[in-house]
């Protein structure tokens, strides 16, 4: 990538960051970097493009924190929770829409479910069924759709133990 590909997507993480998913569109970047729209497809051929980039940012990033847990399903889960509200926008941008897998680099999305699918004894439907649940508690929580006094970790600790059982 060209230095000024990756100064506009470090504008478009800030951005995504800043004011969520609904504000990634090309006049809205291009306001931010100062520039008219049409600039932008000069270094990308669409929004499209951009947020595979960005989608492929936060997979190897998620990819990273998975791999340095201690890799039980206790600490995946943990670290899929941290890295999910940690980064709500871009998990949004990464798990709200169908997945761009032409667009990402090759191999990264195995990468990404690795470290799941290794902690379950290399059971795929298990660990599709870890992932689903871990998805849909995380949800539910950026969400806000708990009730104040829910005890999360303890829900989450529950579902380990199933899972794991």
């Amino acid at each position: 990538m060209t230095e000024r590909q990756l100064e506009i997507l470090g504008a478009a993480r800030e951005l995504l960051a800043g004011e969520g998913v609904e504000a990634l569109t090309v006049g809205r970047l291009a306001a931010v970097l100062g520039i008219k729209p049409p600039s932008l497809y000069k270094h990308f051929a669409g929004k499209r493009e951009l947020e595979s980039h960005l989608i492929a940012d936060g997979l190897r990033e998620h990819a990273e924190a998975l791999e340095a847990s201690a890799g039980d399903l206790a600490s995946i889960a943990a670290a899929y929770r941290a890295f999910a509200l940690t980064n709500p926008q871009l998990y949004r941008l990464m798990t709200e829409r169908p997945l761009p897998r032409e667009d990402l680099p090759d191999g990264l999305e195995a990468r990404a479910a690795a470290p799941l699918i290794a902690a379950v004894g290399g059971d795929q439907d298990l660990a599709r069924a870890a992932w689903a649940y871990a998805h849909g508690m995380v949800q539910l929580e950026l969400a806000g759709r708990f009730p104040p006094d829910a005890d999360l970790a303890a829900a989450w600790r529950k579902a380990i133990a199933a899972f794991s059982a």
